[in-house]
């Protein structure tokens, strides 16, 4: 039995879209199972948060394999308990979505993931790392709302660059961990095939979308206030300035090909993402 977490976001809706595609029927633990509808039928659902000891229990019962996933500040915490209960409960494997750069810790996400990293590694129980870089989907979660009213979106990276990652190819790569032998002990650095500036994803977004869209780069201290605004925690929005200090310092600039070796095909192209996402945007 394969247990997802995460099901109603990012990547864990596609670790588990994917692996009903490929004829799994997994194990989902979810916070709301009214979000949850497209798995009906499809899944076993199990309602729960990881903060609560008797749903996890729940979860695991009979669980081999985990694709691990958490949100939030505590989620390091959360994901340690986690791999604690799961090696209690009998789980033999788990895939880990991580970050890249966990492997040699600078910024606060990457120093957040280690740990997780490191007690995993420590568990005794097999593991995968996927480390993606920033995802596709942050450009519809972050820029969405400021491109369909204003035709811009704002952020202090400057002339910086990274290689965006479609969340369906990180969902491919735990699939695969997640369904076949050889990716234990494994860490996987992914990205997109493309390395670009916050002015080329702007670029991409006018040409596929039909319309201007265009990169306003902000100070900091802008940024920071817009995200406080908007609710986000202040450590979390540390973290991501933290991040963006760092693309605007030109330490985001990689490309990798780990995708394609395992998966034995090309990544997603931003342009193809846009494609597909162009309703929302």
């Amino acid at each position: 039995m394969i247990l997802v977490l995460g099901a109603t976001g990012t990547t864990g809706g596609e670790v588990a879209r994917q692996l009903i595609a490929a004829g799994v029927r997994p194990r989902l633990l979810v916070r709301n199972r009214a979000k949850a509808n497209e798995f009906e039928g499809k899944a076993e659902i199990v309602e729960g948060d990881l903060d609560n000891p008797a749903a996890v229990t729940s979860a695991l019962k009979g669980v081999d394999r985990v694709y691990l996933v958490s949100a939030g500040l505590n989620g390091p915490d959360l994901e340690i308990k986690f791999i604690d209960a799961a090696k209690k409960a009998g789980a033999r494997h788990i895939v880990k979505l991580s970050v890249i750069g966990a492997d040699e810790p600078v910024l606060t996400f990457s120093k957040w993931h280690a740990r997780i990293e490191k007690h995993l590694k420590e568990s005794g129980l097999q593991w995968t790392m996927l480390r993606p870089g920033n995802f596709m989907s942050n450009a519809l979660l972050l820029w969405g709302e400021t491109i369909r009213t204003q035709g811009a979106f704002y952020q202090p990276t400057g002339e910086g660059r990274w290689a965006a990652i479609d969340p369906a190819d990180i969902g491919a790569v735990a699939v695969k961990a997640l369904t076949t032998s050889g990716h234990e002990g494994k860490a996987y650095t992914l990205t997109g095939p493309e390395s670009l500036s916050a002015a080329q994803y702007a670029g991409t977004l006018s040409a596929v979308l039909g319309k201007p869209v265009k990169f306003v780069d902000v100070p900091p201290e802008a940024a920071q206030d817009g995200m406080l605004k908007s609710g986000i925690p202040g450590e979390y929005v540390a973290a991501i300035l933290d991040l963006m200090a760092a693309m605007r310092a030109g330490h985001t600039d990689v490309v990798t090909d780990t995708f394609e070796k395992v998966m034995g095909r090309k990544p997603t192209r931003f342009e193809d993402w846009v494609r597909r996402n162009r309703a929302a945007l």
